[in-house]
């Protein structure tokens, strides 16, 4: 547990609801980037690993250049122009954040699963392909993929999600925390997930609603809100033991 409260899930053990027999996976690591791939059996190559350790160790390096270089652009908390000469990524957040109205670090696990995914589609030719970038999903599919919402000590952690439709694939389906991990949140709900075509869109906002939910009596106001964004196509919000949700996907529960 951090000092502030919040529970940090060093060792990920919610990635153990991915490991279904549907998908191959593998994990890179590289500095503070961890992430778990997914890919369709038939499409498994023994050169995935390897690939994409070296596209995110070459991304983080670029990235981190532009860091030394621009300080500011890690610490804005409000939408922050991306300089000349900053890495295509960096003008991809900078674009979301305009949207969402806070700063464009919020977009960059999104950001960084989506270019991952789509990188593996582009050389291996993989017909179905997930990233998972701490809680942060780019899912590429074609078939129906259930995903579960993990909320920390809430009872509805693990239990609850969506059914993901392949007509909508690919999409960014991602989930902010006030109770769980590291990453920066003003608010205290347990997880706010947002489902956008574009996967780092859908990680700004949801940081962005996420701030939003300080007590169960926030989440139908901030559905409210969620509804009148027409690039969010469904949401989760839960704080403690009460749920919230809106959108096309259906609703799928565990016991």
């Amino acid at each position: 547990m951090t000092r502030d409260g919040r529970i940090e899930y060093r060792e990920r053990t919610y990635r153990q609801c991915l490991t279904e027999a549907r998908w191959r996976s593998f994990t890179v690591k590289y500095k503070e980037t961890d992430l778990w791939i997914g890919v369709d059996r038939a499409s498994w190559r023994p050169g995935m690993p390897s690939r994409t350790l070296s596209l995110v160790r070459a991304l983080r390096e670029e990235m981190d250049r532009y860091l030394d270089l621009d300080p500011g652009y890690a610490a804005a908390l409000t939408p922050y122009p991306a300089g000349e000469g900053a890495p295509g990524i960096f003008r991809e957040m900078s674009r979301v954040a305009l949207l969402s109205g806070i700063g464009p670090m919020s977009a960059v696990a999104g950001a960084v699963a989506r270019r991952v995914g789509e990188t593996l589609q582009r050389v291996f030719a993989c017909r179905e392909v997930l990233v998972e970038n701490g809680g942060d999903i780019y899912a590429a599919i074609e078939h129906p993929a259930d995903i579960a919402v993990f909320a920390g000590a809430s009872p509805l952690s693990g239990r609850v999600g969506l059914t993901i439709r392949p007509d909508r694939s690919p999409l960014g389906i991602c989930t902010s925390s006030g109770t769980v991990g590291p990453s920066l949140s003003f608010g205290k709900a347990d997880a706010v997930t947002i489902v956008c075509r574009d996967c780092a869109l859908a990680d700004s906002y949801a940081t962005a609603f996420g701030n939003r939910v300080q007590a169960e009596e926030d989440i139908d106001s901030c559905l409210e809100e969620i509804g009148k964004v027409p690039e969010i196509l469904a949401a989760v919000c839960i704080k403690g033991e009460r749920i919230g949700i809106r959108g096309e996907f259906d609703l799928k529960i565990w016991k």
